[in-house]
């Protein structure tokens, strides 16, 4: 009973540990973030339940091909308290005389109606549902696209929020230094009470830089939260990522290759040449309008009343009757309704051509965009990655300076100023031009990675 007690206590502390804590949060990486987006975005899920509307379409426009079928039935009572003299009534075949006052009776039939030929009206009806809901799935590729790029966008902003805030950190600690320093130096009569003043003012300018940083790093996350659908109390971390030169700076695609594979990838270009189809389509259902109509009608009924001589089951044998029809409409004038159907169909083919050339330039527009900036960014990339260390050796050859008392204030704050600004120009043309081949290749069919 010990030894099973023991167990118990293993199993249930294992299964405790392998729970995580309220409040303890896990690293997300790129991919993490848009497996997680992807199931649980809720326009997403928006997107897939008008999709699950648009099949449900064509399923209704597939049953118009089939008949109507309908039943009906009616029951009545009838009163006459006033009544003097025997009355006569007709139920259907049957012609009766009665005195009573009170008469029931009901009828009964079940009626078919089936459209034979209506212009192919509704032949094109499914095809132009099957269009619906084609565009339906690809309006879910696209807010996926979307919603991709906007996780990426936001990712790399906070890679890149989290090393500037690095950055300052690690310059505050410095400046902190310093500052501690001139105090010292003021002790000693080197320096004079302004130039310790600066010193603390760059402490607090340090101080708010790092709270900035912190802030905009919290309002990516809430944004990036937002996107994948986690809750306000839950942590977001990001998973840190190893960038090398050579990644920064490999060969960009051309603007050709990308937009050629894009063309045939794309949603938003496949749900326009779709639209291009619908529009055709609409125009030739529009001038369906001029063609006649077959139906065929079918009918089956029967009928019974008190007061009659003949009882229930004679008037229901009497009174059964069947009908077959055909019925043809044929439209001669309809003050010019047809014809403007048709006409406005035709404006919307018209437009429709012309939005889908729209989309294929600013889709163009989007690649051309993405590799210019890429091949920018990587230009200036280079160019920082000198400046920086110069600006490095010289701030820290003024830092020891200082420390010795023989470097003027004005000009070691002056160098950290430069200094700071030369590192967040290299941070975010590095990130800038990550962001931008990560984007080319992702229009290029490729998934979205860093």
């Amino acid at each position: 009973m010990k030894k099973k007690t023991l167990f118990l206590s293993f199993v249930l502390s294992l299964c405790a540990s392998s729970i995580p804590a309220h409040g303890q949060s896990r690293e997300w990486t790129l991919k993490a973030c848009i497996d997680y987006a992807l199931e649980n975005n809720l326009d997403l899920h928006k997107a897939r339940l008008a999709s699950e509307s648009a099949a449900t379409d064509v399923k209704e426009a597939k049953a118009a091909l089939q008949p109507t079928l309908s039943a009906s039935m009616t029951q009545g009572v009838q009163y006459r308290p006033f009544q003097e003299r025997t009355g006569s009534f007709v139920n259907g075949s049957i012609a009766s005389s009665s005195s009573q006052k009170v008469t029931q009776s009901g009828s009964y039939g079940i009626n078919m109606n089936w459209v034979v030929w209506n212009g192919g009206r509704n032949r094109d009806g499914i095809t132009e549902a099957e269009y619906s809901e084609q565009q339906a799935d690809l309006s879910i590729q696209q807010t996926a696209n979307s919603i991709q790029e906007q996780i990426a966008n936001l990712y790399v902003q906070i890679l890149y929020s989290k090393e500037a805030e690095n950055v300052n950190r690690e310059l505050l600690e410095n400046d902190k230094k310093l500052l501690a320093r001139g105090r010292e130096l003021l002790t000693e009569g080197q320096v004079a009470r302004s130039d310790v003043a600066q010193l603390e003012a760059q402490v607090s300018s340090g101080e708010y830089e790092v709270v900035n940083a912190v802030t905009q790093i919290a309002d990516y996350k809430l944004q990036l939260k937002q996107l994948l659908e986690l809750k306000g109390e839950e942590e977001l971390e990001i998973s840190p990522i190893e960038i090398a030169d050579k990644t920064i700076q490999i060969p960009v695609p051309s603007v050709s290759e990308v937009y050629q594979t894009a063309l045939t990838l794309r949603p938003e270009i496949k749900s326009g040449q779709i639209g291009m189809k619908q529009a055709a389509l609409a125009v030739k259902q529009a001038k369906a309008a001029r063609k006649p109509t077959i139906s065929l009608t079918a009918g089956l009924g029967d009928s019974h009343m008190t007061g009659t001589q003949s009882n229930y089951f004679t008037q229901m044998k009497n009174n059964f009757d069947g009908s077959v029809g055909v019925s043809l409409s044929i439209p001669i004038f309809d003050n010019r309704s047809t014809k403007s159907a048709i006409e406005r169909a035709e404006i919307d083919q018209l437009t429709s051509e012309l939005e889908l050339q729209d989309t294929q330039k600013s889709l163009y527009s989007a690649i051309e965009s993405y590799r210019l900036a890429a091949i920018n960014y990587q230009q200036r990339y280079r160019a920082s990655l000198s400046n920086v260390k110069s600006l490095e050796e010289s701030y820290a050859l003024m830092s020891e300076q200082f420390r010795i008392g023989s470097e003027n204030i004005a000009e070691l704050l002056n160098s950290r100023s430069s200094l700071l600004e030369a590192r967040q120009e290299l941070l975010q043309n590095k990130y800038t031009a990550l962001l931008n081949m990560a984007l080319l290749n992702f229009y290029r069919g490729e998934s979205l990675e860093l």
